[in-house]
């Protein structure tokens, strides 16, 4: 039977429900990948890492670029935290914007100029903004801010034409939390600039966020004023099963990072000589 045979109407349920077929054989292997995080933070691989949407009805990702060279995988668990979150935020912050940043390697490993991000558990966000006239917009990133990373807001949270919604970025945190318990996994440790943690618990979520998330209260190794840093709890497998099992398989990827494909190079006006010891982004 031909389309011109069919009724409008017949025409618009065959559509529909294609598209639905459609899109559940696309998301359903995603949804199906369990992954396994190896090592820690900052010594670790990834094994069936899975990507972060480029974007939703509610968030983006800070460059489709990025994304398209491998720059946006994290754990499966993650996956289903961060997705989670900016769904429940439709509700909870209508009309509310979000833009997330860096995460990891498919494989894990080392992906500069990080010093975590190495085995899926860490995501940067970026700081939810309101424009000139209050309206939530995307903090604007490109290559001429190095995708956002350069971006310097002041003390008060401000930024040329932008100020960081603080009442939004806690809903974030808020609603993370709740969808990372749900699921049987944490948050693990949450990295903003100290001088901003007063103005984030003064929220209405505040409160929450002092008794049930841990946030780094020391300076890291760069300004965190930007973006805020969020590591996730899951169990990991130790490093060295991954030593081991990779010495005796054929690596699927390059563990070398491409010169095309490494980030932003934070510049040395945001850098800060602080101890190394401090656990950081």
């Amino acid at each position: 039977m031909g389309w011109a045979s069919l009724s409008e109407d017949a025409c618009l349920r065959f559509a529909s429900a294609s598209a639905a077929v459609i899109v559940m054989l696309i998301s359903t292997p995603s949804r199906a990948i369990e992954s396994t995080c190896f090592g820690t933070l900052s010594n670790g691989r990834l094994e069936n890492g899975v990507k972060l949407p480029l974007n939703g009805p509610n968030f983006s990702s800070y460059s489709p670029l990025a994304s398209t060279l491998g720059r946006t995988y994290v754990h499966s668990k993650v996956l289903e935290v961060v997705v989670a979150a900016y769904t429940a935020l439709e509700q909870s912050a209508p009309g509310k914007v979000f833009v997330y940043g860096e995460t990891g390697w498919a494989s894990g490993g080392r992906i500069r100029p990080h010093r975590q991000h190495q085995n899926g558990l860490s995501v940067d966000f970026f700081v939810p903004v309101r424009d000139r006239t209050g309206r939530s917009v995307p903090l604007p990133t490109s290559a001429a801010n190095r995708f956002g990373y350069d971006i310097e807001f002041d003390k008060g949270g401000r930024f040329e034409d932008y100020t960081i919604d603080f009442e939004s970025l806690a809903e974030h945190l808020y609603r993370l939390q709740v969808a990372a318990k749900a699921r049987g996994v944490g948050i693990a440790l949450v990295i903003l600039d100290p001088p901003y943690l007063p103005k984030l618990f003064a929220t209405p979520r505040g409160s929450f966020l002092v008794r049930n998330v841990k946030f780094l209260k020391g300076a890291a190794w760069v300004r965190h004023d930007e973006h805020y840093h969020v590591n996730f709890a899951v169990n990991c497998v130790p490093i060295e099963d991954y030593h081991a099992r990779a010495s005796t398989t054929t690596p699927a990827t390059v563990s070398a990072t491409p010169s095309s494909m490494r980030g932003p190079n934070l510049s040395s006006r945001r850098k800060s000589a602080l101890s190394a010891s401090v656990n950081s982004g």
